[in-house]
């Protein structure tokens, strides 16, 4: 079987589209897997590092801003077509998978052009342009969240859940006496996040919490000038990226991050209360609404972006004192968890290809 994956821009994009990958090969070791992505983006680099082959095409985002200069991302998307649709024809897959992103809506929209059954996976509880463009031609739609029928025809809706990093599970909790708190931005880091922190430190290197402060590499240097500057607390350890992420997570008794699709689900599998502050630099807000979709339930807390300066410490300090609050949104996030989720993708992927 030959199996078309596209999609990326974005981490939250790369990651499930990978790891889709590795459970078709898990399941089919026989399988015949290429990515199709977009010129000069992440995964470019992310996806042969994965151990596969990716194409990539010059396609690019529209320009929301300045309408007129679409006509050179139109001309770009034309030629996108063009060539994946002689991709498609020397690969000649069973099945195109797309996850989202500028690559997965040429890629797509061709494969189903040409006849080739394909399957979407949306991450967000608030459904990307591109696979709402989609939607009409995809077979299956696998989505993270309930109530996606908004978007979605309701009969090609199957809940799996996000995948998340291998191995996540596998962490082992150090006994230091003291409240744990989790900062993390993502891999770029988070300056709203960071500012707060720099702005509590003095506040923080007082108190009995032991903090993992995950800065970002982009942010870290000033993050790190900072934390020296206030006499390089021994409480608080300032890192720009964290390798050994299971051990941290399962060192937490409270997280505090970014609402993106993957960190979601990881909190959610690993049943970690948190805070969400949802990054107001997205798509159609999205982030906002996968932080409401545990907010609702009583899963999560919500801190937003603009007020994350007055309110964030505040809110994490009181909240890691407060055990009763703390196991409420453990119980209530790990209901919300969905297990083996790039298993159960790649098992409706094998059986578009077998039908």
């Amino acid at each position: 079987m030959r199996y078309l994956i596209s999609g990326g821009g974005t981490g939250g994009h790369i990651f499930p589209a990978v790891s889709i990958a590795n459970a078709l090969k898990e399941l089919d070791p026989e399988a015949e897997i290429l990515f199709v992505g977009a010129l000069g983006r992440m995964e470019m680099e992310r996806v042969p590092q994965a151990g596969y082959k990716i194409i990539g095409l010059p396609v690019r985002g529209f320009n929301r801003a300045q309408p007129w200069k679409n006509v050179s991302v139109l001309a770009d998307l034309a030629r996108s077509i063009h060539e994946v649709k002689k991709i498609i024809r020397d690969f000649q897959p069973n099945v195109g998978v797309g996850v989202g992103g500028y690559a997965s809506g040429a890629a797509m929209w061709a494969a189903a052009k040409m006849g080739i059954p394909i399957l979407l996976q949306e991450q967000n509880g608030f459904a990307g342009v591109t696979n709402k463009i989609l939607k009409d031609k995809a077979t299956k739609i696998c989505v993270a969240y309930e109530g996606m029928e908004r978007f979605f025809p309701a009969e090609k809706i199957i809940l799996t859940g996000n995948p998340v990093r291998q191995n996540l599970t596998g962490g082992k909790r150090r006994k230091s006496g003291h409240p744990s708190l989790l900062i993390i931005g993502g891999s770029l880091g988070a300056r709203t996040i960071n500012e707060a922190i720099k702005a509590a430190l003095p506040e923080l290197s007082k108190s009995d919490i032991h903090v993992v402060w995950q800065t970002g590499k982009i942010y870290y240097e000033k993050c790190r000038a900072a934390w020296e500057a206030a006499g390089s607390p021994k409480n608080i350890e300032c890192l720009d990226f964290l390798s050994d992420m299971p051990d941290r997570y399962a060192q937490a008794d409270l997280v505090i991050s970014r609402a993106g699709a993957s960190s979601i689900s990881e909190l959610c599998l690993l049943g970690k209360p948190a805070i969400l502050v949802p990054s107001p630099n997205v798509a159609e807000d999205h982030q906002t609404h996968n932080a409401m979709a545990l907010v609702n339930k009583d899963a999560a807390v919500l801190v937003r972006d603009a007020d994350a300066a007055d309110r964030l410490v505040s809110t994490a300090t009181d909240l890691i004192q407060d055990e009763e609050r703390l196991h409420t949104l453990h119980t209530n996030i790990l209901t919300l968890a969905q297990t083996d989720s790039a298993r159960r993708i790649a098992e409706e992927v094998m059986k578009l290809a077998k039908k």
